[in-house]
Parts: structure tokens; sequence; C-alpha cells
């Protein structure tokens, strides 16, 4: 099929193909459906996510995925509330394709939706969307008994980077979820402001080793005046994840007082570690980093012994 339809006669013969008794041929129409650019095909495919077939449905919600606007995303809110998880969750994998803002409207009525998956599906479209109208019902939906409802909402203030959602967001790294904190500790990097640097400061003694780990690397992003006595002191986690998160962030704020730090960890058994410390003391390219990385040029791990030859050349060149 071309990309636009040659002529109305074809769209009503596919049109026509999607009544057939057999529910075949109606997944190969939904597939040639797919292959268009054409908007007008929209409209069809809306049909067929009603369909009683529910391999047609889940086509259908898929196909949806290649279009955008308020009309894909009328469509997909109906796919979003199918009774079958399959088909729903192919309606959520395309609500995240849309990219077109005005494609949020259709998708606020689901917010309220009185099944959790529906409203987390509802807030995962609208997050790609950044329509700064779903900063209400987002920061709304912070309030949700289910956790994945609650996470979702914060993806979705995180990507309008609005000041404004700052107290809300701050608040959700106090949530009793943990994913809810890491994601919100993870939104709070857009802003410069205090206040946010202590709330990802805060997080770096979160009880779930991933919010602390998620903190370490966001803190990088943030205005907080103990940063580095926050992410030196990481250094001591019992999670390497977050040690390696913490020598990475201390790396890129590029300041030399913390080589020796860094250097402790360039001796550990863990190669990862070994790594990003000869990494981060390349970014530093501090002199006083050269005894650390001689250690380490002829590591074992041929990816130790690139990153501390080219730290030292980083040295060299300084």
């Amino acid at each position: 099929m071309s990309a636009i339809f040659e002529s109305f006669s074809e769209l009503e013969e596919l049109a026509e193909q999607l009544k057939d008794p057999d529910p075949g041929l109606r997944h190969v129409t939904v597939l040639q459906l797919a292959e268009t650019s054409d908007n007008d095909a929209i409209d069809l495919l809306k049909l067929a996510i009603q369909d009683e077939d529910e391999g047609v449905r889940k086509q259908a919600a898929l196909a949806l995925g290649n279009f955008d606007g308020e009309e894909a995303a009328a469509a997909l809110v109906i796919g979003l509330v199918d009774p079958v998880v399959e088909v729903a969750e192919s309606a959520v994998e395309s609500l995240c394709e849309l990219k077109n803002p005005t494609a949020a409207e259709p998708i606020y009525a689901l917010v309220d939706h009185e099944r959790a998956f529906v409203r987390t599906g509802a807030f995962r479209g609208l997050k790609e969307l950044c329509n700064p109208n779903s900063l209400g019902p987002a920061i709304k939906g912070l309030e949700d008994a289910e956790s994945s409802v609650r996470g979702a909402a914060v993806g979705v203030i995180g990507w309008l980077k609005d000041d404004k959602s700052l107290p809300a967001l701050i608040s959700a790294t106090r949530d009793s979820s943990a994913d809810v904190r890491r994601i919100a500790c993870s939104a709070l990097g857009f802003s410069n402001a205090v206040q946010a640097g202590e709330a990802i400061v805060a997080g770096l003694k979160d009880d779930a080793w991933q919010v602390r780990e998620c903190a370490a690397e966001t803190l990088v992003k943030a205005k907080a005046t103990n940063a580095l006595s926050a992410l030196v002191e990481c250094l001591n986690d019992e999670y390497w994840q977050v040690r390696l998160k913490a020598i990475r962030s201390l790396g890129k704020l590029g300041d030399e007082t913390v080589v020796d730090a860094i250097g402790s960890s360039i001796s550990s058994v863990i190669p990862n570690l070994r790594k990003e410390s000869a990494a981060a003391l390349g970014e530093i390219g501090s002199v006083l980093a050269k005894p650390y990385l001689d250690t380490v040029k002829d590591d074992a791990d041929p990816d130790v012994r690139k990153n501390a030859r080219w730290a030292l050349k980083q040295i060299a060149s300084s």
C-alpha cells in the first residue's frame, strides 16, 4: 500500500474488509492500515480496536503507535480500558510513542479510572507529551493509593521540569514506595533550587540502595553545598552500585580534593569500580591521581587498563 491512500475507494475497500467475518482478514487489514501515514486510517483503526477478536484489537493498538495527535490518542484510550491485558498493554506501548502535546486531552479522562492499571497507563502516556496541563492531574496522582500510579505521575512531573512542582516532588522523595522515591529523586535533577539539592542529598541515606544509587547519580546535576562530602561518604556504602555512581559523579564535579577518596576505590576487587575510579580521576585531571593510576595501568581487566592509560594521558596533557 502507498504511504497515502491513492483513492477514497481504496480506503472504502479496507473499511469493508474490517467488517469481514474472517478475523484473519481483519487482522491483515489492520497491518495494511499500519503501513500508511495517512491520518484517515485512524478512524478505521479506532473501529478495529473495538473488534470482537482480541488479536485484531491488539494489532490495532500497536498500529496506532505509528500515528500521533489527539485522534490517535482518543482511539488508544479505548484500547487502554480493554479487559484483555495484552490489548491494554499494547495500547500503553503505543501511547508512549505519541509526541504531540495535543494528544494529552483524551488521556486526562483516564487518570481517575477505577482500575489502577489504566491510571498508570494514562500517566505513562502523558509523560512523553510534556503538556503543561498535565501538571495538575499528575500532582493529584501523587495521592493515589497505588504506588505504580504515583510512580507514573512522578514521571510526568519530572519531564515537565516546572519549579512549581518542587514541593510535590520533594514530598514524593519520602513516599512509602522505594520505587516512587527513586523516580522522584531522579526527577529533581532538573532543578537548581537549593531545596531540590537537599532532598537529593537526603536520598543518599535512604533505606533502599536503588534510591541511594539514583541520588548519587542525580546529585551532580543539583546545587547542594555539601554535595562533595555527601558523595565521598557514599564511597563507604555497602552496595558497590551506589559507590560506582558516587565515583562517577565526583569525577564530573572535577574537584581535586576528592582524588584520595576516589583513589581508595581503585584497588577494589570489583573491576567496574576500578574502571570507574580510573575514569573519574582522568576527568579530574590532577597530578595527585597519578600514583593511583600507575597501580592499574597494567590491570588484568582490559577496560580498567584502557581507562587508566587514558587518564594518565589526560593528566600529562593538562
